[in-house]
């Protein structure tokens, strides 16, 4: 008469649904101190830094890096700085990248596999017959890559004052979709910012890249006084 009393029946009809963790989330933050989390702002991922974000993310993914070492760039800094008052007076500029454009083109053409891209769905390599290089800026925006085109058939004076008329407008943002569009191939340098090794992220479809860095003298005892200078990248 007075034994235990039967286990209760469960409901019937649908389970109760679990809360969703991003609403517990949420109640956890408005637990939080005031003002703990209110000193930020939201500002708009503009298309430049989107379509960076796009290409870099692919390239992690997709392609493989891998690191230089140094070259003596002593004679050709001797060559440089004899002529760069002349080509300054045309308008343009004489840097180690006009030096570095003119000597990836002739590169490419020995080595067509590098002034090349990969269609992945084809199964093909797509060897490109044209040096257009494109030249990584960096502006307020970011790195903006315009292109110069045709560079085997340019010489150092013209890749001079092209490059520094393309990079002026580059950093007023007065170049046109055209003129970032094309590239076989890419050039950085981030030795005018100071930066010495590094590793250059290709840009896919491309395949290759070269990345220059600040001109070092080279660090062995003994040769502190010589004249030498080097490039890593």
């Amino acid at each position: 008469m007075f034994g235990r009393l039967p286990p209760k029946a469960p409901p019937r009809g649908r389970p109760k649904p679990l809360k969703p963790l991003r609403l517990q989330a949420r109640r956890k933050l408005r637990r939080c101190r005031p003002g703990q989390f209110d000193a930020a702002e939201r500002i708009p991922l503009r298309s430049i830094r989107k379509s960076t974000a796009r290409q870099m993310a692919l390239a992690g993914a997709q392609v493989a890096r891998c690191t230089q070492t140094r070259v003596d760039l002593t004679e050709l800094e001797a060559l440089r700085r004899k002529h760069r008052e002349a080509v300054a007076a045309q308008g343009g500029r004489l840097t180690l990248t006009v030096f570095a454009l003119k000597a990836a083109a002739a590169a490419l053409k020995r080595f067509p596999d590098f002034n090349a891209s990969l269609d992945p769905a084809a199964g093909e390599i797509v060897r490109k017959h044209y040096f257009h290089i494109g030249v990584a800026v960096d502006t307020d925006d970011g790195l903006i890559v315009p292109v110069v085109r045709d560079v085997d058939r340019k010489s150092l004076r013209e890749l001079a004052v092209e490059l520094a008329d393309l990079v002026a407008r580059t950093r007023r943002r007065k170049v046109t979709p055209e003129e970032l569009q094309g590239a076989t191939f890419t050039l950085t340098n981030v030795g005018p910012l100071g930066g010495g090794h590094f590793s250059a992220i290709i840009n896919p479809p491309q395949v290759a890249i070269m990345g220059l860095a600040r001109p070092m003298r080279p660090s062995i005892p003994g040769l502190e006084q010589q004249p030498a200078r080097s490039s890593p990248g």
